[in-house]
């Protein structure tokens, strides 16, 4: 299968149980996501809780996904690290385990020295080394760094690098990355907040956390905008928001674990030191879906 990116990705959760990763219920539900019009599913993501698994842990991760996608959608691997040489080491294991191409957040820990040269060096030396497509990772709130536009524009004539999942909620980089760059390097709209927005300025689709709990009304967005239903992708896309915002901004990856229990998925518990919803927690999450006409 041909990688293109475009379409409605979610950034998968890794289940746990009591504190280890569950693969049996992680097999079950991607063979859940495997039977929706996702494109692909993006695995090590920030919502995947790739910074609390060890190295070997994430490879078999890797490989229980695609083994059970069984090259019926795309996997993506999340392999960015601090350091150029782990991000390398990492992006080639990831390709072993059944990666067909890799998402790469900036090296974050020594932030206030990565400037434009730094990131550029870093992104190329990946991109080059690679032996599949990279996807650039645009996430200010938990790299501590933005993805300059320019930047951006600069890394998507590398022929190894073919797009960007941009977090940042900046809709006019986003349009202006699609105005500056090729055809072929797909913008992807990195919250579910903003999907129809960035559909609308020429995104070629989504990376987002929503997808994990909602993968057919994502799609479902996703198609009519492509299909210039305007209104209805503009009720979709107000009916989701709610939903959208307490699976990340207000009760990040413990609401969306929850409300994946909700849905029919497995969620489970996070990884310590992250902590479990509480109960006021855990019934707004529910409302918010009932509301939704998720439930």
């Amino acid at each position: 299968m041909a990688f293109d990116l475009c379409g409605v990705y979610p950034p998968i959760s890794t289940p746990f149980v009591d504190g280890e990763v569950s693969y049996d219920h992680l097999g079950a539900n991607v063979r859940k996501w495997n039977e929706t019009g996702l494109s692909g599913l993006v695995v090590l993501g920030s919502n995947g809780e790739f910074p609390h698994l060890t190295e070997d842990e994430m490879m078999r991760v890797v490989e229980v996904v695609a083994e059970e996608l069984a090259g019926k959608k795309h996997v993506v691997v999340g392999t960015g690290a601090p350091a150029t040489h782990t991000t390398i080491s990492r992006t080639l294991r990831a390709h072993d385990a059944g990666a067909e191409a890799v998402m790469v957040i900036p090296p974050y820990y020594y932030r206030p020295r990565m400037g434009y040269d730094e990131l550029f060096s870093h992104y190329t030396e990946v991109a080059d080394s690679s032996p599949v497509p990279v996807i650039l990772y645009n996430m200010p709130a938990f790299a501590g760094l933005a993805l300059a536009a320019d930047l951006i524009i600069e890394l998507s004539q590398h022929p190894n690098i073919v797009g960007v999942k941009d977090s940042s909620g900046d809709v006019t980089q986003m349009s202006l990355c699609v105005s500056s760059c090729s055809s072929d390097f797909g913008v992807m709209a990195g919250s579910g907040s903003y999907l129809l927005p960035g559909l609308l300025m020429g995104c070629a689709g989504g990376v987002m956390a929503l997808a994990n709990v909602a993968p057919d009304e994502c799609v479902q967005l996703h198609r009519m905008a492509r299909e210039g239903r305007y209104d209805d992708a503009v009720a979709l896309q107000q009916r989701l928001i709610p939903v959208n915002q307490a699976v990340t901004s207000t009760y990040s990856i413990p609401g969306l674990k929850y409300a994946m229990d909700l849905r029919g998925y497995f969620g489970g518990e996070p990884r310590k030191p992250l902590l479990p919803l509480d109960e006021q927690g855990r019934s707004d999450i529910r409302r918010i879906l009932q509301e939704a006409d998720m439930l």
